[in-house]
């Protein structure tokens, strides 16, 4: 089961408290105070893992709390503090505060540790409130409480190339046959429920990652069918690919549809770049593409899935625009200084 949004309550572990404590030791003339301090609490941290690829767990497990501090004893011994506990989610995925809605990370990469919530600070015992006209303090400090709030956690899946098309397009069928994904593939709209993602190999050890998701009807960016619920898993590739079925006849139209769409959903997301990919060419015979205006795409290209026909062209061209967007958004070494 896909899952790509969940609530998740936290909360960090409080910190112990310090001690009231004074020496009592045979033969020892005076003692003194030496009540040691609390331990502090445990964090929660949210940590990337490249093997998850869902929020499934916390549909299980939506309370997640830290290990509280331990008091602090005598003879100045500090309370062990508490362990943190680290909750492990897909790369992509944003992590808000449920009440508020305000951001509070980003992971993207696997290995990735952010702090969510810190753990409480372990109280003082008394021996820290001695001065040189304070000799037998009575006072020591009870941990502070460690944070809590409700989490909303939100995967959006980082792939290279974002399939974009009108249910029964032929995304699934392309996606199979250029990767190792295996998606449900029928001839009934909406086969797709939940987006796919396939690693595309290339000659030279080259790959890239192809994002699937459900088909996208018109009125999709106000919630019409699955458009909406899942739109915001192509807002992380770089590339996106209109998939246009040559049985729907209407090309311009379903084409100029699409663009509507996405743009409606998202202005940055409709200037990412894009081509046109025509599909299930062997029902025509040809695999000359159809006329088309699509003055912005970097390409159009025509296909058959199911014949495995015009790949080559494709993938290279996607991995050709793809190299040249890397080199873009790599970031730009400072001039050595002479």
């Amino acid at each position: 089961m896909f899952i790509d949004r969940v609530a998740v309550k936290i909360q960090a572990g409080d910190g112990g408290s310090g001690v009231l404590s004074f020496r009592r030791e045979k033969f020892v003339a005076l003692g003194g105070p030496d009540g040691g301090d609390g331990g502090r609490g445990g964090s929660v941290i949210v940590r990337g893992d490249s093997n998850l690829s869902t929020l499934l767990d916390y549909t299980y497990r939506d309370y997640w709390r830290a290990q509280n501090g331990d008091n602090g004893s005598g003879n100045n011994k500090t309370g062990r503090s508490g362990d943190d506990i680290v909750m492990p989610v897909p790369p992509g995925t944003i992590v808000r505060d449920k009440a508020t809605g305000d951001f509070i990370a980003e992971i993207l990469q696997s290995g990735d540790d952010v702090v969510i919530a810190k753990g409480g600070r372990g109280g003082k015992g008394n021996a820290w409130f001695v001065t040189a006209t304070h000799q037998s303090p009575r006072e020591f400090q009870p941990g502070e409480e460690g944070e809590q709030r409700v989490l909303e956690l939100e995967l959006k899946l980082i792939a290279d190339v974002g399939l974009v098309g009108q249910p029964n397009a032929g995304k699934s069928t392309l996606l199979s046959v250029i990767s190792a994904a295996r998606p449900k593939i029928a001839d009934y709209p909406f086969t797709t429920l939940a987006p796919n993602l396939g690693v595309v190999p290339l000659s030279g050890h080259r790959t890239f990652v192809v994002a699937d998701i459900p088909g996208i009807i018109e009125g999709a960016h106000e919630g019409k069918g699955l458009g909406l619920q899942f739109l915001r898993h192509i807002e992380r590739t770089r590339l996106l690919a209109f998939m246009v079925p040559v049985d729907a006849m209407e090309w311009q139209q379903e084409y100029d549809g699409l663009r509507a769409e996405i743009e409606a959903y998202s202005t940055e997301l409709a200037t990412k770049p894009h081509c046109v990919v025509f599909t299930k060419m062997d029902l025509l015979g040809d695999m000359e593409p159809p006329p088309i205006d699509a003055p912005e795409a970097f390409g159009v290209y025509a296909i058959s899935g199911a014949a495995r026909q015009g790949l080559d062209a494709l993938l290279a061209a996607w991995w050709e625009r793809l190299a040249e967007v890397k080199r873009i958004e790599a970031p730009v070494d400072p001039a050595p200084r002479p």
